[in-house]
């Protein structure tokens, strides 16, 4: 598969957090297209299993979360701008100018009003929702019969490729974790695996990790991992809180992961000469792996993350290899579960 492709597809379609239906059918149709892979559907969680279960196997759940950041409209004025709120962590300073889709009974192309830098007191900063508006060039009448409140609004961006495998666009975080997944599926199809491995596309991180708890719930695993993004070493940020990109998949190490499997992802890197990065946390990881670790009677956890930049904005950034690398540790890891 050219994961570029994969990529695309699943980046450039709309899913804000609670509204990932699309994404979901892109899955879907990705994985039975290209792999002839069955997948079920529900409550926007999409599970593909791989291998054969039985009782003496151990269960192995890999996520990966479908969901994006965006905003919510909550009111529309008099004079036709929306007034919305955010769903997920929004970097407030980046709204203003910004081209956006709102998802009413059709697709309304529309941008974030700003304030010219000639009529401004010398500040725009934003700090927080209260000031953003929505401009679609439609009277409040027309818009208040195309726009239900409540409608999602998600950032007009594609996806654009840049020099040196990198890849810059919206919902990078986690679509490009979705890509590892389906390129997981692709290496382990065939193979007879000592363990059952279920694949899962999980919804509404971004709001709670609602879509892995329910999730883990009905699959009960036993050994869990959650495949997501983590911080790329940009110009003004600290270097000890970020990985590096092109230098592949950041394994996690935490009090509150399991330690038997980060030892055992880092060992199955090693063996099989994939580069990889260790990433340490004090606490909760901020991730899937959180709720996994919990659920139910609990599953030994891990995380697996990818590096990239400008993260939870419409210039998220990432770079294929990282990708492909991910994926290759996941499929030597599996291998080895017995």
């Amino acid at each position: 598969m050219d994961i570029k492709e994969i990529l695309s597809q699943l980046s450039n379609v709309h899913g804000v957090s609670g509204d990932e239906a699309g994404v979901a059918s892109i899955v879907s149709d990705i994985l039975k297209k290209e792999l002839d892979l069955d997948s079920v559907k529900d409550k926007n969680n999409v599970f593909v299993s791989i291998g054969m279960p039985s009782e003496d196997k151990p269960r192995v759940l890999i996520d990966a979360h479908i969901d994006e950041i965006g905003m919510i409209c909550t009111y529309i004025d008099d004079e036709g701008f929306i007034t919305p709120s955010n769903i997920g962590g929004m970097d407030y300073r980046i709204l203003p100018a910004q081209r956006v889709i709102v998802h009413g009974k059709k697709d309304i192309p529309g941008v974030v009003a700003s304030v010219p830098p000639h009529l401004s007191s010398g500040s725009s900063v934003h700090k927080n929702m209260d000031n953003i508006r929505i401009d679609t060039g439609l009277c409040a009448d027309e818009l208040r019969e195309l726009v239900p409140y409540g409608s999602t609004i998600s950032f007009d961006v594609t996806l654009r490729t840049l020099l040196n495998g990198r890849v810059t666009g919206k919902s990078l975080d986690n679509r490009i974790c979705a890509a590892a997944l389906i390129r997981l599926a692709e290496l382990i199809k065939d193979d007879e695996l000592s363990c059952s491995v279920t694949l899962l596309f999980s919804s509404a991180e971004e709001i709670g990790h609602r879509g892995a708890v329910t999730a883990c719930y009905a699959q009960k695993p036993d050994i869990a991992i959650a495949v997501d993004t983590s911080f790329a070493a940009a110009p003004g940020e600290n270097p000890k809180k970020c990985g590096l990109m092109d230098k592949g998949p950041m394994i996690g190490i935490s009090p509150t992961l399991s330690r038997d499997i980060s030892d055992m992802l880092i060992s199955t890197a090693k063996e099989n000469n994939i580069s990889f990065q260790h990433e340490v946390m004090s606490g909760l990881t901020g991730t899937n792996a959180d709720c996994f670790s919990v659920t139910g009677n609990g599953a030994k956890t891990c995380t697996c993350s990818i590096p990239i930049r400008y993260m939870h904005t419409p210039a998220e950034t990432a770079s294929v290899s990282d990708i492909e690398a991910t994926a290759s540790l996941l499929a030597a890891f599996v291998r080895r579960v017995k």
